[in-house]
């Protein structure tokens, strides 16, 4: 092995890839402990780290502050409308943010890294959570909100923090971030209300500030589009059991005929088959009824709701990984991962 190399900056995992004539990807999965790499291999690669000299950020800190790494699982709007309007109460019995928030602390507890829960609703718990990250008592953060316009991740860019998102960001920004390929979920749901024979077909989105919900509309509209029905009537609701009640009374109002609903979240689909069957249309004999996320309430109900499914503890996994990665190396460039859905098909549809 090379002697120790002399280089000018703080050795990379690209030094240590070259010097274990290794690919740095080969290289991150060693330092993270994988152990889909043989042995050889990896005795390679810890000597050529011990030639370099490289030391992991996380494992950089945990030996000079003598603590185990920590990373922040950040949630924000958990609480709160889409309008603007924010509470503190966080409501974790929600399926979206409960189902996911126990993947990242399942996904975390195999890592040796202690997670830290934090909620970010408002401009004073956004300054906590920097200042925490900034005060080295974090490695970094994993990033949960429904909110479009959340000023947080520009924070984590503009002091160089380590920050994964669940979904798309509001706005085009250098940041990591783990979704769900929305669009080709609401054609999936389109399709199959075509595959069923429904030709007065509705949808209740989500709020169109945020991308999902916008992507989750122009999906189910293209689709649709693409099996000769030009318009959908369409009624935006905020994600809540109310606001898809709310929806679907003011759709069967403007199409008293629709035979086929597609909800933007399972939530609201839930509650538009309770307003159909309080209007005497059976679910799914008279109307069929789609919703998005596949949560656990989704097969409790009778009949159970076909959904889009999101790999939520699959998502949690990688947001882990992508967080590590850069841990691992701070010079890596921001990354994405985007999971495929499928729909769970059930007695609604």
């Amino acid at each position: 092995m090379a002697d120790r190399l002399q280089l000018d900056t703080r050795p990379t995992l690209e030094d240590v890839a070259r010097v274990a004539g290794v690919s740095r990807a080969t290289v991150s999965r060693v330092v993270n402990g994988k152990r889909d790499v043989g042995s050889e291999i990896q005795e390679t690669v810890r000597a050529a780290i011990a030639a370099t000299g490289y030391v992991p950020n996380r494992a950089a800190r945990s030996l000079a502050t003598q603590r185990a790494g920590t990373v922040v699982v950040v949630v924000s709007g958990a609480g709160a409308p889409v309008d603007g309007t924010t509470t503190t109460e966080v409501d974790f019995t929600d399926p979206f943010f409960g189902r996911l928030v126990g993947g990242l602390l399942r996904a975390l507890r195999p890592q040796d890294i202690n997670p830290v829960l934090m909620l970010a609703e408002t401009d004073a718990d956004r300054a906590r959570v920097m200042a925490f990250v900034r005060g080295g008592n974090a490695e970094g953060a994993l990033f949960v909100t429904t909110q479009p316009d959340d000023p947080l991740p520009e924070m984590f860019g503009e002091a160089r923090l380590p920050l994964v998102m669940f979904a798309r960001p509001g706005k085009p920004i250098p940041v990591n971030f783990v979704d769900v390929a929305n669009r080709d979920g609401a054609a999936l749901a389109a399709a199959h209300l075509v595959s069923l024979g429904r030709r007065s077909i509705v949808t209740i989105s989500g709020p169109l500030a945020v991308p999902a919900a916008q992507d989750r509309l122009s999906g189910f509209r293209d689709a649709l589009a693409r099996h000769g029905q030009a318009y959908v009537p369409t009624a935006t609701g905020d994600f809540s059991f109310e606001s898809g009640a709310e929806a679907m009374r003011s759709l069967l109002t403007e199409v008293p005929d629709l035979d086929g609903v597609f909800a933007a979240n399972d939530h609201m689909a839930l509650a538009a088959m309770g307003i159909l069957e309080a209007s005497g249309r059976r679910v799914p004999q008279d109307v069929s009824v789609i919703g998005f996320d596949d949560s656990a309430i989704a097969a409790l109900t009778r009949p159970g709701l076909t959904s889009v499914r999101q790999p939520f503890e699959e998502m949690a996994a990688a947001m882990v990984r992508i967080l590590l990665d850069q841990l691992a190396d701070p010079t890596r460039r921001v990354s994405s991962v985007i999971f495929e859905p499928t729909l769970t098909v059930r007695g609604s549809a």
